[in-house]
């Protein structure tokens, strides 16, 4: 079994920074591929950014690429979500997931685990 824990959000102004940061525990986390997505009141969850196990592949939604920078830290079993620039439609709860089959993957249902998120709202 694999738990997977967000911390890190909160309320920002538009134009400011958070880093998110999901810490893995319970399996050999350089197994895993890791994902984060979002979801927005009354929208779907939607893709945001992947890491390989090596951290070697990254893929960005559009939406976030160019101010969003996923990482990982092996050593500390931890994923990072670097997000600068952030505007009001970057509000929404934000979700780490993760999986050992995947390499990275925008698709929720590749993943098999996932943290309880948490909120970041942006405010004007």
């Amino acid at each position: 079994q694999v738990q997977l824990v967000e911390s890190g959000g909160g309320l920002v102004q538009i134009g400011g920074s958070l880093r998110l940061s999901c810490a893995v525990s319970g399996r050999t986390f350089s197994y895993y591929g890791v994902g984060w997505f979002r979801q927005a009141p009354g929208k779907e969850r939607e893709f945001v950014a992947a890491i390989s196990r090596s951290g070697v592949n990254r893929d960005y939604a559009e939406s976030v690429k160019g101010r969003f920078t996923i990482s990982r830290d092996n050593a500390k079993t931890t994923i990072y979500l670097q997000m600068n620039s952030l505007k009001p439609e970057d509000t929404a709860v934000y979700y780490c997931a993760a999986d050992n089959t995947v390499l990275t993957s925008r698709i929720a249902d590749d993943y098999d685990y996932w943290g309880q998120g948490t909120q970041v709202s942006v405010s004007s």
